[in-house]
């Protein structure tokens, strides 16, 4: 067998902090703390319409949901263009 071709026995892989944290990685979550931040700190009661009804609920939970929906959207449409 080759050195190329032959499995070592007892050896790991181990990734380095650089290998994981590629600069796409770290700004999406430098983002999404910044959301969550914003999210939070925006707690106060506010109406919110959708289509015909009208709902009084804390504004971070409309942000929340919103970027909630607007993840999934996300990612299924980066998903089909793959």
């Amino acid at each position: 067998m080759s050195p190329k071709t032959s499995e070592r026995v007892g050896t790991h892989s181990r990734k380095r902090w650089g290998d994981l944290l590629t600069p796409g990685r770290v700004v999406v979550g430098v983002l999404a703390a910044l959301a969550l931040v914003f999210v939070f700190q925006n707690t106060q009661k506010t109406e919110v319409t959708l289509l015909v009804s009208e709902v009084s609920m804390p504004l971070w939970m409309a942000l929340l949901g919103t970027a909630l929906i607007g993840a999934v959207c996300g990612a299924y449409f980066m998903r089909r263009r793959r």
